[in-house]
């Protein structure tokens, strides 16, 4: 009898246990290369959180957009040294990898700046491509929750034409004031 019970709950801590260890990586190849990719949180955080409010969250977001990025790091479509370094050091495969990495983490909890009670006029535009509440899908990026510092920056240098690896978002830009601009990011941003 007790040794019956002694089985039985061995046997249920034993798939207890299972089941809550990580999974492991695919192979060998698929662990080293997430060890590699760790040398992105020296920017972009341990844990999803950029240590510079002006360096974007990448955890948990899309896929599709985080590949385009790496791709337009590598072509110099898109002008930031240590990312071009980075992506010019990946193969296409890597790429893919990377940005599917990335994109199945969990978007980090942050604790977000006060939203406007309304949302900031023109900001309905912005929503067609990066969806409602401004989580992302397809044809954009998530925005709710980055940084302030990062949306305000991103959207000024799409406006002056130092990023033009998206030319609606170029047009889009230089179309809104700055105080538009300043008034969109704090919105998203506290979102």
């Amino acid at each position: 009898m007790i040794n019956n019970r002694f089985s039985t709950v061995s046997g249920v801590l034993l798939v207890v246990a299972a089941l809550a260890a990580p999974a492991a990586p695919a192979s060998p190849a698929e662990a080293m290369f997430n060890a590699e990719l760790l040398v992105c949180n020296s920017c972009h955080g341990e844990k999803g959180i950029p240590k510079d409010a002006t360096i974007p969250v990448i955890w948990g977001q899309q896929e599709n957009f985080l590949l385009k990025q790496l791709r337009d790091f590598q072509s110099g479509n898109r002008n930031v040294e240590v990312m071009a370094w980075m992506a010019n050091n990946l193969s296409p495969t890597e790429l893919g990898l990377a940005a599917a990495y990335f994109a199945k983490k969990s978007w980090p909890a942050r604790t977000a700046g006060a939203a406007s009670s309304s949302p900031p006029a023109g900001v309905a535009v912005c929503q067609i491509c990066h969806q409602q509440n401004f989580v992302g899908g397809l044809p954009a990026p998530r925005l709710a929750g980055q940084s302030y510092e990062y949306l305000v920056e991103a959207m000024r240098r799409y406006a002056e034409g130092e990023r033009t690896n998206n030319t609606d978002m170029v047009n889009l830009m230089k179309a809104i004031s700055p105080a538009e601009r300043e008034a969109m990011a704090r919105y998203m941003s506290g979102l």
